[in-house]
């Protein structure tokens, strides 16, 4: 018995009976031990299913198609994590959405890249490929907002339960900086130093770009086939 095979039988059940049906005492049935027997290494559901979450994202560490930095380019770069998150929201589609509405480590983090280490991986690479500070939380916005939306509508038809999530990144109202621990946050210098920058709330404003971005390639597709 160890906290990984723990969250590791859990990642199982919800795959198999989805995640309405877990329990502790489901759970621990699962490994043929007491419920109680579980809090040894995990403190209760809450911090069971957060050990979901972590397990989950950091699985993309064993795809060997996801990079840790750019090698061909940026757009190469982030398709390489875009279907390195796809692949793990399609292997356990009735687990996906905890990624969606699990607290983060920080509460400016966007799913589905809510751990501050991916997101240091992001900023850090789009950096690194001249990107500036604010173009790469704008694209850092950008990316999961539409990556977000595209994979909680595919796991949705492959049985996931998708609502509601009620925790999809509401401002809590707290200082960045005391609601999540300073000292984690420092150990990730690009998201420490960009933390006021992630921490702003453009939703309206992005809600607008990407509407007018639909509208142009709806316009594009009008002109093409009237064309043809």
């Amino acid at each position: 018995m160890s906290r990984d095979r723990v969250i590791q039988t859990a990642i199982a059940f919800i795959d198999e009976h989805g995640l309405p049906g877990l329990t502790m005492r489901r759970l621990g049935n699962e490994l043929g031990v007491e419920a109680m027997a579980l809090y040894r290494y995990v403190p209760g559901k809450e911090e069971l299913l957060d050990g979901v979450v972590e397990a989950l994202i950091e699985s993309m560490r064993q795809d060997e198609d996801v990079l840790d930095t750019p090698s061909d380019g940026w757009q190469d770069f982030l398709i390489r994590l875009a279907h390195g998150v796809r692949r793990v929201a399609l292997q356990h589609p009735k687990a996906f959405p905890l990624v969606a509405s699990r607290p983060p480590e920080a509460p400016w983090l966007r799913p589905p890249l809510r751990s501050l280490a991916w997101v240091e991986v992001f900023l850090s690479g789009l950096l690194a490929e001249g990107f500036t500070e604010d173009a790469a939380v704008a694209a850092y916005r950008a990316y999961t907002s539409v990556l977000l939306g595209h994979l909680l509508l595919e796991v949705s038809n492959h049985g996931a339960d998708v609502g509601p999530l009620d925790a999809l990144g509401e401002d809590s109202g707290d200082d960045p900086e005391e609601a999540a621990d300073a000292s984690t946050v420092r150990d990730y210098p690009v998201v420490h130093r960009l933390r006021a920058q992630l921490s702003q709330d453009h939703a309206a404003t992005e809600f607008e770009e990407s509407l007018e971005e639909l509208l142009g390639r709806m316009t594009l597709l009008r002109n093409e086939h009237s064309q043809s």
